[in-house]
């Protein structure tokens, strides 16, 4: 096999090895308040709202490479599987899963591009770039605005405080100040006044 054939090769299986992506579930609902949002979906749509959005950012952001974070950033998720915001336990061990899966599953590319999309996930692991931190924002707003046209309901479930929403999203303004007071002000305060968050 040539160098080319095995390099087109590898590429294709980290294709194939993504589209597990569609399986993995997360607690977030889509907006029909029924169906349960997998990984490739969040990512994609989280992607999408950066492009529409990006002219938000507190800072000038290549977009490009943003929204190529945002694709890969749940990647390792595949053998790591979704971790609840919300739930402290398994926060425990996430890094320690995620390291040992991104470690796998981007060595499956060819070695430049193995090296090339691992250190943008680990850019966006570091949320210190302009880009990882807008990409954070769309990655924490996203989240939100589902839960709010769901009315709640996946907040309302598992008894989320509004200090844990908080929490969460304490780096959501370093990417937008403007979308985060939007997000706060449209998403999250409703649920509070509506019962859904608890407002501690």
């Amino acid at each position: 096999m040539s160098d080319m054939d095995n390099r087109l090769k590898r590429q294709f299986e980290f294709c194939l090895e993504a589209d597990k992506e569609k399986r993995i579930k997360r607690r977030t609902l889509l907006s029909d308040g029924k169906t349960a949002e997998n990984d490739a979906e969040h990512a994609w749509h989280a992607a999408l709202m950066c492009v529409l959005l990006s002219e938000h950012a507190n800072e000038k952001i290549d977009v490009l490479k943003t929204v190529t974070m945002i694709l890969i950033h749940d990647i390792v998720e595949i053998d790591a599987g979704d971790t609840y915001a919300y739930d402290e336990g398994a926060k425990l061990s996430q890094r320690e899963r995620e390291l040992k899966a991104a470690e796998r599953i981007f060595n499956i590319l060819p070695d430049d591009q193995a090296k090339k999309y691992r250190a943008l996930w680990d850019e966006f692991e570091a949320e210190e770039t302009p880009e990882s931190k807008f990409a954070h924002t769309m990655d924490n707003i996203q989240p939100a605005m589902l839960n709010n046209s769901t009315g709640g309901k996946v907040w309302a479930e598992n008894k989320i405080k509004l200090s844990q929403i908080l929490k969460r999203n304490e780096i959501t303004p370093e990417g937008s100040e403007k979308l985060w007071d939007y997000s706060l002000n449209n998403f999250i305060m409703p649920g509070v006044e509506g019962n859904k968050i608890i407002d501690n």
